[in-house]
């Protein structure tokens, strides 16, 4: 689901693109989440690298992600205005990312809270991946 940016929320920064990263900005402006996936030990992770963290393979692919994870850690962003959540997702693959919690008020956001993905426009219309609490 795309959800585009109201005038009173946080505009999200422009997107800067790295080649690594790219396979990852394609799946998203079509409103995919993408992580990379070792083909020999099975799991994912996330900074993208052209070889496992876990057993060193370089047989890493990217795979689309359900969309659904908990947070594993979050910090709530008090002096800003407006007032915004940035969160680690351990999505339910394995890959734990950085992101922001919205759609939620900050005081509800909880360690261990089910959440799900959801696309929200940055500036130049790139489609950026951020969390909210599951439905």
């Amino acid at each position: 689901m795309t959800v585009p940016i109201e005038t009173s929320a946080r505009e999200i920064a422009a997107i800067t693109r790295h080649p690594e990263t790219g396979a990852f900005q394609e799946a998203a402006a079509g409103g995919r989440l993408v992580v990379p996936q070792c083909n020999a030990c099975g799991s994912s992770h996330w900074y993208p690298r052209p070889f496992c963290p876990h057993c060193f393979a370089d047989a890493v692919e990217w795979k689309e992600a359900s969309g659904r994870g908990t947070v594993y850690s979050y910090t709530v962003m008090r002096r800003a205005k407006p007032v915004y959540v940035i969160a680690y997702v351990r999505l339910a693959e394995g890959a734990t990312l950085m992101t922001n919690i919205v759609d939620c008020p900050p005081g509800d956001v909880r360690i261990g809270m089910e959440v799900e993905v959801v696309f929200h426009e940055a500036p130049g219309g790139v489609l950026v991946p951020m969390f909210r609490a599951a439905r």
